[in-house]
């Protein structure tokens, strides 16, 4: 019997991984939006590779606004950079 891996998919490649290969950004209820390190926190999530290339595809496409509909500061995707 397999046991079952979640996947999730890129927001930048659009390609699916296990959620351990990803990093989770989420969006809470009131607006904040931040990296989740645990992955357990609430709130809506998007996920990206950990690789540059991914990131920097996310800020040029300005991936998070479409994943979290709606404009996300620049200063946020400055932030992830880091």
């Amino acid at each position: 019997m397999t046991k079952n891996i979640p996947q999730r998919m890129c927001i930048a490649c659009r390609k699916l991984w296990s959620k351990s290969e990803l990093s989770r950004i989420t969006k809470k209820r009131d607006g904040t939006i931040a990296l989740d390190q645990t992955g357990k926190l609430e709130g809506r999530g998007a996920y990206i590779c950990k690789s540059h290339e991914c990131l920097e595809k996310a800020i040029k496409t300005r991936g998070l606004n479409r994943a979290f509909k709606c404009n996300v500061p620049q200063e946020v995707y400055n932030n992830l950079s880091k």
